[in-house]
């Protein structure tokens, strides 16, 4: 989450006789994230976090991510869900940009979690991707391995600025894994984007999953690819393996990885560092001035890949240890 655009007390009392809400009594900016802008709302009647939609967030997917909510919550996947405007559209303007009203969620992330925080999410995500199988609509992953050579050459020719030789590094390993990028491998929703900020625990047991607007098909290995980057590098980005496991062990106590899956996580893995090395570079470049939000170094994930670059087995994550 982030802030990108101002929140008026005007455009809050437009934008709630739209809803059966009630009116507001405080609207805080929420600083965390990078791609939305958004404020918690406490109104006479509940909770909220109003959303309003910027940068990759593209206006024709956001149906998708909307009715995708919606499902997952009917499911039983404790994620957010649209409320729904008195005209029963899920969808808003605020300053020329779409926007919705979300319920709120308790729970709080964990800034460093321990192994049965990262066993619990494996859980969680195995559910989500089984929830998911029956979910009708689909939307392709723009940030796969297709779109990275787009997004670098946006980057390449500053990437230097940064970090010494970072575009060579970027190119070399960019035809390594276009080259070993597996096929075949089971497919379904994912959510893309499952950092620890976007997971809430209370009493040690998931409360919520959020932010779905880089939800997509893709291999569900993947998923699992992104996690390993997110959650089980420490601070000295330094491989925690026990953390891997556990998250590994949750999955599959819910929904066992595939052979062809589990051989190519380290290809995998690697890929997952790229898009964030990426995608954190294009930010860190093209940081918007006065936004509410500080870009995240690109040279974590630059670390993390050559981690990746060096597993050969899936014995490196946890898996069949």
């Amino acid at each position: 989450m982030a802030v990108y655009t101002e929140l008026t007390d005007k455009a809050l009392a437009e934008l709630l006789t739209a809803y059966d809400i009630g009116t507001a009594i405080s609207c805080e900016a929420i600083a965390e994230g990078v791609e939305n802008s958004n404020y918690f709302l406490q109104t006479q009647k509940d909770r909220y976090i109003v959303t309003i939609y910027e940068k990759r967030v593209k206006e024709s997917d956001l149906p998708f991510f909307l009715a995708l909510m919606t499902y997952l919550a009917g499911a039983g996947i404790p994620c957010p869900v649209p409320i729904a405007r008195r005209d029963g559209k899920l969808l808003s303007q605020i300053a020329n940009r779409p926007a919705a009203i979300i319920s709120f969620l308790d729970g709080k992330s964990i800034r460093r979690p321990a192994v049965q925080h990262c066993y619990a999410l494996g859980e969680a995500l195995a559910q989500f991707h089984l929830a998911s199988q029956n979910f009708t609509q689909s939307r392709a992953n723009a940030l796969s391995i297709f779109g990275w050579q787009k997004l670098f050459a946006e980057c390449r020719t500053q990437a230097d600025e940064l970090h010494p030789a970072l575009a060579t590094d970027i190119s070399k390993e960019l035809e390594r894994v276009t080259k070993a990028w597996p096929q075949n491998l089971p497919q379904g929703i994912i959510h893309g984007d499952l950092f620890v900020d976007n997971v809430f625990f209370m009493d040690n047991k998931i409360s919520g999953i959020i932010d779905f607007y880089f939800a997509c098909n893709d291999a569900l290995a993947y998923d699992l690819a992104i996690v390993l980057n997110a959650w089980c590098f420490e601070a000295d980005v330094n491989f925690n393996i026990t953390k891997a496991r556990a998250i590994f062990d949750g999955y599959q106590s819910i929904r066992p990885l595939e052979q062809n899956e589990i051989d190519a996580l380290p290809v995998l893995a690697s890929g997952a560092a790229l898009r964030f090395l990426l995608t954190r570079l294009f930010d860190w470049l093209n940081h918007i001035d006065g936004a509410f939000v500080q870009p995240k170094d690109p040279i974590d994930y630059l670390r993390r890949l050559r981690f990746h670059k060096n597993a050969t087995h899936a014995r490196d994550y946890g898996v069949g240890l």
